[in-house]
């Protein structure tokens, strides 16, 4: 009779830092809080808030080529076919081995992340024609920015459907695979065997100033350019 093959050795490995984690759940808050102030007509909140989510944007731009290994776009932005041949063996329960992002994973950040960059930098020149006026409105003519507008609205939705799908597909990992997507992106930690390497962590001094610059440069593109 065959023996059971025996368990394999794992160990808990911090795999997110604390300023990747930060951008994701304040993206989350501040995506939410657009919506509701669009909702509500509540322009200058959804103003400001868009101007957050611009410098968070930015940060995380910037994180992804100086931040810790698991944030840093060279590490998780796979070929189209490799990510096509990781989505072929998503309903093979098999066990998570994957430090950071997974390939389809990792166009699915750098989707968001474009969609984010484009409808808060459109957001900058939006003009409805009533009232709503964006920072940048007077710089450019109304038939551009009406134009500017209609694309604001159409990367809203396309947003919002990208960020259904995000959620669709972490639920479906969690059924079809067993992988708990979530969790890791709370803790920044997760069970992964003793022989992977722990990701280098970049320190959050770093952290801070990649944040400022994009602060920074969020205030210089709102209110002087």
């Amino acid at each position: 009779m065959a023996s059971e093959q025996p368990a394999p050795i794992t160990r808990s490995v911090s795999v997110w830092d604390a300023p990747t984690r930060l951008f994701h759940w304040l993206a989350v808050v501040l995506v939410a809080a657009a919506y509701v102030t669009a909702r509500l007509n509540w322009m200058d909140w959804h103003v400001w808030i868009g101007q957050a989510l611009l410098a968070l944007v930015l940060f995380r731009l910037l994180w992804g080529c100086f931040g810790s290994d698991t944030a840093r776009f060279r590490t998780f932005v796979a070929s189209p076919a490799a990510a096509w041949q990781h989505l072929r063996h998503l309903t093979r329960r098999e066990p998570d081995r994957q430090v950071g992002h997974n390939p389809a994973g990792g166009w699915m950040v750098m989707l968001l992340l474009g969609l984010l960059l484009g409808e808060t930098l459109t957001g900058l020149y939006v003009n409805n024609d009533v009232a709503d006026n964006g920072p940048l409105t007077a710089w450019v003519p109304a038939p551009i920015a009406n134009a500017i507008t209609a694309l604001h609205a159409l990367l809203w939705d396309a947003l919002l459907a990208c960020v259904a799908l995000h959620v669709l597909a972490i639920a479906l990992y969690a059924i079809l695979k067993g992988h708990n997507l979530l969790r890791p992106m709370l803790t920044g930690r997760k069970r992964l065997p003793a022989g992977v390497a722990a990701p280098r962590q970049a320190p959050p001094a770093r952290a801070l100033l990649m944040l400022a610059i994009g602060a920074a440069a969020t205030a210089l593109i709102a209110n002087f350019l």
